[in-house]
């Protein structure tokens, strides 16, 4: 049977991950979004599993806004970088400083 303590240490090692995946990473920008999601999914998770835990269903629906929130966050951060990259042809986040507008 799962427990309550394996699941918040698999939600809590997801976040881990995903803020070292944010703060280590000084290049690619795909796996920032990538990080990013994996913080968010562990977010989900948490409420997931709070909210049956508790017997509750606020706590999915929670959940269901923020992967939605993230898909499309994450649809249109791939789409910036789409365009980014047929105009500079490179990814990179030192050359996104000199982006404005």
């Amino acid at each position: 049977m799962i427990t309550q303590l394996y699941c918040e240490n698999y939600a809590f090692l997801l976040f881990v991950i995903g803020i070292l995946g944010i703060s280590l990473n000084q290049k690619s920008i795909i796996i920032v979004i990538m990080s990013l999601e994996m913080m968010f999914l562990a977010i989900s998770f948490n409420f997931i599993f709070f909210s049956i835990y508790l017997d509750n269903i606020i706590g999915q629906l929670f959940a269901l806004a923020i992967l939605t929130v993230a898909a499309s966050e994450s649809s249109i951060g791939l789409a910036i970088l789409v365009i980014y990259y047929r105009i500079r042809s490179a990814i990179s986040i030192e050359l996104m400083t000199l982006t404005k507008g």
